[in-house]
C-alpha cells in the first residue's frame, strides 16, 4: 500500500486547534489519570498493613518517597526561576501541612472511629464545599443543573462505598470527617491557584516532603504510632518484597496522583476537578476486583454510573454558563458599539 501525503498542519485553517486538545480535555484526562492512581492505595496499603506497617508509617513513606521521586523532574521545570523558592516556600509548606499530612490525619482518625464507607463518605462531600464556598464568594447562586449534579454524584457515592453496611457513627469521628472533607476541598482550591508562578511538580514535591515531615514530627511525639516491617508481603496471591507495594504506593498513588491532580486542577477549575475525583472510589472497586478478586456489587456498579452521571451534569452546567456569559458579553459589546457610532 502507497503512502498517502499529508498535508501540512501550518497549511489548513483550524488544522493545529483539531490536533491540539483543549485545555479542558486534557484537564479531564489527567483528573482521571489522578483519580485512577490515587484509588491503587487502598491495594498496596492493604499488603503492607497486612504485615505490621501501621497507617502512619506507611502514609509517610509513601509521601517522603513520592515527593523525592518527583524532585528532579521539579528542578528541572523550575531551572532559571530558582528565586520562587525563596518567595513561595511558605505555600509550599502550608499545602503540604494542610492537603496532605493534616488531610491524612484527619482520615485517620476518622475511621479509627468509624466505618470505612462513613469516614469515605464525609471526605468526598469536599466538592459539595467547593461549590458552597464559590456560590458564598460570587455571591451568585449555581444553576439548578449544577446542584443536580452534585445531589446524583453524592448518592452514586453512597452505592459504591455501601455506607449502611456495618455503619458505625461517633461524634468526635464526624468531626474529624469534616476536617477530611474541608482539607479535601482546600487540596483542589489551593492546586488550582496559577498566580504565584509555581509549576505543578514543583508544588507537588514541595507539598509531598513538607507533609511528610509534618506527619514524621507527629510521629515522633507519639500522636501518630509507628510501625514497620521488612517481611515479604503477599500482593495479588504471591508473596514478594515489601517494597513492591512501597514503590507502588509512593510512586503511583502519591508522585503521579499528585503531579496530575494539580496539573487537572488548574485546567478544569477546582470544582469540576473535585467532581471528577469521585471517580477515584469507583476506580478502587475496580482495583479490589483486579488485585483480590474481590466482584463488584450490582450496588456499586450502578453507584458508579450514578457519579458519572452527575459529574456530567456538573460539567453541561458549566458549559452552559460560559455560553450564557459570552452571549451577555457579545450583547453588551454591540450595545456599547452602537452607542458610540450613533446608530
Amino acid at each position: 500500500m502507497s503512502a498517502v501525503p499529508l498535508p501540512d498542519v501550518g497549511t489548513v485553517p483550524g488544522a493545529r486547534a483539531l490536533h491540539r486538545p483543549s485545555p479542558a480535555s486534557a484537564g479531564a484526562l489527567l483528573a482521571v489519570l489522578s483519580a485512577a492512581a490515587f484509588s491503587t492505595s487502598g491495594a498496596f496499603a492493604a499488603a503492607l498493613l497486612a504485615s505490621g506497617w501501621t497507617p502512619g508509617a506507611l502514609v509517610t513513606v509513601r509521601l517522603a518517597l513520592g515527593g523525592l521521586a518527583l524532585l528532579g523532574p521539579a528542578l528541572w521545570q523550575l531551572r532559571g526561576r530558582f528565586g520562587l523558592l525563596r518567595t513561595r516556600w511558605p505555600r509550599i509548606v502550608l499545602y503540604g501541612a494542610v492537603t496532605m499530612a493534616a488531610c491524612q490525619l484527619c482520615y485517620f482518625y476518622a475511621v479509627s472511629r468509624l466505618s470505612v464507607g462513613v469516614a469515605l463518605l464525609l471526605e468526598y462531600t469536599a466538592p459539595v464545599l467547593i461549590v458552597a464556598l464559590v456560590w458564598a464568594r460570587t455571591r451568585r447562586r449555581p444553576g439548578w443543573l449544577r446542584l443536580a449534579g452534585a445531589g446524583v454524584a453524592m448518592g452514586g457515592l453512597v452505592l459504591v462505598l455501601d455506607v449502611f453496611a456495618g455503619m458505625r457513627l461517633d461524634p468526635v469521628g464526624v468531626l474529624f470527617g469534616l476536617g477530611a472533607a474541608v482539607t479535601l476541598a482546600a487540596y483542589f482550591l489551593m492546586s488550582g491557584r496559577t498566580d504565584d508562578g509555581l509549576p505543578p511538580l514543583v508544588l507537588a514535591a514541595g507539598g509531598l516532603l513538607s507533609a511528610a515531615v509534618v506527619l514524621g514530627a507527629v510521629g515522633a511525639v507519639g500522636l501518630l504510632p509507628f510501625a514497620w516491617s521488612s517481611e515479604p508481603v503477599v500482593l495479588v496471591g504471591v508473596a514478594t518484597s515489601p517494597l513492591v507495594p512501597l514503590l507502588g504506593i509512593s510512586l503511583v498513588a502519591a508522585a503521579l496522583a499528585y503531579a496530575t491532580g494539580i496539573a487537572a486542577t488548574r485546567r478544569l477549575g477546582a470544582p469540576l476537578a473535585s467532581f471528577v475525583g469521585l471517580f477515584e472510589v469507583v476506580f478502587a472497586v475496580a482495583v479490589a476486583w483486579l488485585f483480590v478478586g474481590q466482584l463488584p456489587t450490582g450496588g456499586q456498579l450502578v453507584g458508579g454510573a450514578v457519579i458519572m452521571l452527575g459529574v456530567v451534569a456538573v460539567k453541561l452546567d458549566e458549559v452552559l454558563s460560559a455560553r450564557r456569559l459570552r452571549a451577555r458579553s457579545t450583547r453588551s459589546s454591540l450595545v456599547e458599539e452602537r452607542s458610540a457610532t450613533g446608530v
